[in-house]
């Protein structure tokens, strides 16, 4: 039976590449192919940035108010799909169909603050910055924006770029993991269905032909990029080189600190899901748990008897807890980690190789797993498993944990659990990581505050969404205005001019 081939959305459209080049589209609960999707080559990528071009003139001059009120049909119309947005996701990424419509949630409060806009692109206005001179700010948009996404989520992650890029006046180009392009897709079809003009949003699918492609291109202002650290430090550097702006979001190593005066239940019931939530599959899970003092015994007994406890299928399943992860590849990719961990002597405490579900036998499936008594030197701390894979540290003070935390190359979200405010503003202040949660195991902020990490997590000045969102997509320009009096003698002075 022929499988289903998708398109390109350019121009307000489906439309077939002008190459030949296809990529499976799996999934990974049956391991099996679903369908197809075109790999967009240069002349697809040409073609879209026209497009997008062309419609940045009018869509720049559409006042912010209007363009608010096609986001708010877009969400309307979100809202409506939700349950078909999280069966894509599920459908082609693997998660739990509970865990795709929470993050698909999460990307609709990002377009509730980009309707906003009206408000958020007000700029600043003085009077009388001199005799008879005021002086105001105005945020005006850059131009075609691009996003490049990742395969973990479909829904999410896109639009934490482009309701913002669009509210602020700018046209986008979307190219989406080719591992998940139907959500891409289907937001384009609901973001015409809400009203928006032809060639302001559009999508090509594709692999490292059309990133590059988009880097280079002159008529690319900006670009929005998320996925591992050695693409974010490329996507920065090339797309700087080219003179365009940059936000790229690397990979991360979140810790989760657990001081002794800690609630243990909670404690081990909020990793549980930070850990092996969407199969570990997250950039803000938390892969690495620092364990302070005497709570490492019974800490690590509670996080072993509930890591075994969970359930693991295909995530349309009812009662499912972590479905497969996204490849086989990648399957392979962390039981080689777990391997390397036993071999470099960290006690396997609960081991998810091997493991077999009914009926779903070709799936990509890895159990929970975790390791104790992990140090700094292993593989397994020093690099980012992405996957259902937890660890555990033993350190003996919170200073030991500031510093074990503070010393590690990524720095994109941490937690700490504890029971005391001193341990915890200590904790805030101190530490230097871009999101922190105190008692909270993934301190994802909301939309109107900004998302981004520091160090090796980020690469570029300004994180997404929130007002950090409005200012990347957004150029400022201030005007000093005088109105003289007909009568009034202007002298001409070559002196450095003063308004006082």
């Amino acid at each position: 039976m022929a499988k289903q081939t998708l398109s390109l959305w350019i121009n307000g459209q489906h439309v077939q590449s002008s190459g030949a080049r296809l990529a499976d589209v799996t999934n990974p609960a049956r391991g099996e192919v679903i369908r197809q999707v075109p790999l967009a080559n240069r002349a697809d990528v040409d073609k879209a940035v026209a497009a997008a071009k062309a419609a940045f003139p009018a869509w720049r001059d559409t006042p912010p108010l209007r363009r608010s009120r096609i986001l708010n049909k877009f969400r309307d119309l979100l809202e409506t799909h939700r349950a078909e947005l999280a069966q894509l996701a599920s459908e082609e990424h693997g998660k739990t169909l509970e865990d795709a419509a929470g993050s698909v949630q999460r990307g609709i409060e990002v377009v509730e603050f980009a309707v906003g806009a009206p408000h958020l692109l007000k700029g600043e206005h003085a009077e009388n910055v001199g005799r008879g001179v005021d002086c105001h700010s105005m945020l005006q948009p850059i131009g075609v924006c691009t996003g490049i996404t990742p395969f973990n989520f479909p829904a999410m992650v896109p639009m934490w770029m482009f309701p913002i890029a669009i509210a602020c006046g700018n046209t986008f180009i979307l190219k989406p993991s080719e591992k998940v392009p139907s959500c891409s897709l289907r937001m384009g079809e609901l973001l015409k269905e809400a009203g928006l003009p032809d060639g302001v949003f559009n999508v090509v699918p594709g692999d490292k032909e059309a990133v590059d492609a988009l880097l280079v291109h002159p008529d690319v202002r900006a670009v929005s990029f998320v996925g591992s650290t050695p693409i974010a430090k490329y996507i920065y550097e090339t797309a700087a080189h080219h003179g365009k702006r940059v936000q790229a979001l690397g990979g991360a190593k979140n810790h989760a600190v657990v001081m002794p005066d800690a609630p243990l239940e909670f404690t081990a019931d909020a990793i549980m899901g930070a850990a092996y939530g969407s199969a570990g599959e997250r950039c803000m899970a938390i892969s690495t748990v620092v364990a302070v003092g005497a709570v490492a015994d019974a800490l690590v007994a509670r996080l072993k008897e509930k890591a075994e406890k969970l359930v693991v299928g295909p995530g349309d399943r009812k009662g499912v807890d972590m479905g497969p992860v996204i490849s086989a590849q990648h399957r392979d990719k962390i039981v080689g980690y777990i391997d390397s961990g036993v071999a470099q002597g960290a006690r396997l405490v609960t081991d998810g190789r091997g493991i077999k579900v009914d009926g779903h036998e070709h799936g990509y499936f890895v159990g929970p797993t975790l390791f104790d008594n992990v140090d700094t030197g292993m593989t397994i701390y020093r690099e980012e498993i992405f996957g259902p894979v937890l660890i555990v540290l033993r350190v003996a003070s919170l200073d030991e944990a500031i510093a074990l935390v503070n010393s590690n190359p990524y720095a994109n979200g941490t937690a700490i659990f504890t029971a005391s405010g001193a341990a915890a503003r200590r904790f805030q202040n101190e530490i230097e990581v871009g999101m922190v949660g105190i008692n909270v195991p993934i301190p994802v902020p909301m939309a109107f505050f900004s998302f981004g990490g520091w160090k090796a997590s980020l690469f570029g000045d300004l994180h997404m969404h929130g007002m950090e969102g409005v200012y990347f997509y957004t150029r400022t320009k201030a005007i000093t205005s005088r109105w003289p009096e007909v009568a009034e003698k202007n002298v001409s002075t070559l002196v450095m001019p003063t308004l006082g």
